[in-house]
């Protein structure tokens, strides 16, 4: 059965889930004086799902929430701060999360192992403790249900990011309406297999914490990691969604067409946050799109997307608009995977114009002209035909430009 034709995209973000209210504040934790606290509350306690950063190096709240996710598979609240990341902080750090966790537990009212945690920022400096818990008490007092509560609390994770990153869409499982709303930071420092990158999502579905993490960990395979700007993977990258159960869908316990149903509005939802993340890459002039068809497996095209997306050679190229075609197919010879180079077609793609550059692996003799105004688009893709079978995976990034520099540069100070 295909559920994506039964799934509604609209206007809202984490607080459109029964049962979810959200607050962003300043707190005075960043220097230019943005939101840089969030809260994010249930009125019941949830079901909870995660996926954390591949990184061998865990930032103190990712430790924190990995416990909470695999030991209890229960939260209700979720904090966090932007400008810090409270990573190698040592047991400061983790003191810190209990600190945080005790004080929004008794501001809400709620068993403070309820309480999940996380920050985003610059790496090694130790959270301001004053900022921080004055800021939970703002937060609990300023939780509400509507969408600009739930934007405040979008914008208040950002930190390089230029723009905030929300959505919620609906569907119909069981017979009952369930919506899924989710938001997101992410701009730079992001690699495939989770990257510098938070995201929140808040469901009403009735779901067990089994079935929501199997939902959660299919869906990140094909969105977030699909991602890259920069090649670098974090130490704070966190993924969390949270169920209210009160959608008064029959619980999903087992597969089934209504898990399925659930898994493709989630998709929904993680695809959307992802791309605009790639989009929003530091310095980034355009979204840089990979798609790669007719492969004879999914984990080959995996492979050739990601090593494409990922390459320094052709992102730079992306961003001067030069059909330099030769840097991808490079990428797809050192990726790992297996193909013939001399069955591949590459077309260069903007929405409206589609431009083949090479044929059975040598050069069509395309446009130049043609190929640089297709580049100059706000989103390109590069398609690739391996033909070779009938499997396909999409990967996303962002051309590689001089701001990027500027940016990282100077982002302590």
């Amino acid at each position: 059965m295909n559920h994506t034709e039964e799934i509604l995209p609209f206007e809202g973000g984490v607080t459109s889930a029964r049962g979810f209210s959200a607050a962003g504040v300043c707190a005075g934790i960043k220097k230019n004086g943005n939101l840089d606290m969030a809260m994010l509350m249930c009125e019941v306690p949830c079901t909870c799902a995660g996926t954390f950063t591949s990184n061998l190096v865990k930032a103190a709240p990712v430790k924190w929430d990995q416990r909470i996710v695999r030991e209890q598979g229960c939260a209700q609240a979720v904090v966090v701060n932007s400008g810090v990341a409270n990573a190698c902080t040592g047991e400061e750090g983790m003191e810190a999360c209990r600190r945080i966790s005790e004080e929004a537990g008794r501001a809400l009212q709620i068993d403070p192992s309820l309480v999940l945690t996380a920050s985003t920022g610059v790496i090694g400096a130790q959270l301001p403790m004053d900022k921080i818990l004055a800021g939970i008490d703002v937060l609990s007092a300023g939780l509400a249900a509507d969408a600009a509560h739930g934007t405040d609390a979008a914008r208040a994770i950002m930190t390089t990011d230029t723009k905030k990153k929300e959505i919620a869409v609906k569907t119909v499982i069981g017979g009952h309406e369930v919506t899924i709303g989710g938001m997101s930071k992410g701009s730079g420092m992001i690699h495939p297999n989770m990257c510098t990158m938070l995201a929140f999502l808040t469901t009403d579905c009735a779901i067990s914490a089994p079935m929501l993490q199997e939902a959660l960990s299919r869906s990140v395979k094909t969105s977030y990691n699909m991602i890259s700007v920069d090649g670098d993977t974090s130490t704070n990258d966190t993924c969390i969604v949270m169920a209210s159960q009160l959608a008064g869908n029959p619980v999903i316990d087992a597969p089934g067409d209504d898990f399925d149903a659930f898994c493709a509005a989630l998709d929904a939802v993680n695809t959307y946050l992802a791309r605009h993340m790639a989009a929003d890459g530091e310095g980034a002039t355009c979204l840089f799109e990979v798609k790669v068809r007719s492969a004879a497996s999914r984990e080959q095209a995996e492979k050739l997307a990601k090593s494409v997306v990922s390459s320094s050679l052709v992102k730079t190229a992306i961003a001067g608009h030069d059909a330099n075609w030769g840097r991808i197919v490079c990428a797809m010879g050192y990726s790992g995977a297996e193909f013939d180079p001399e069955k591949v077609d590459l077309f260069f793609e903007n929405g409206t114009d589609s431009l083949q550059i090479i044929h059975g692996g040598i050069d069509t003799g395309y446009s130049e002209e043609t190929a640089t105004a297709i580049l100059s688009s706000p989103e390109v893709t590069a398609r690739i035909e391996l033909n070779q079978g009938e499997d396909e995976a999409t990967a996303w990034g962002c051309d590689l430009t001089h701001e990027y520099i500027a940016i990282n540069a100077d982002y302590r100070s």
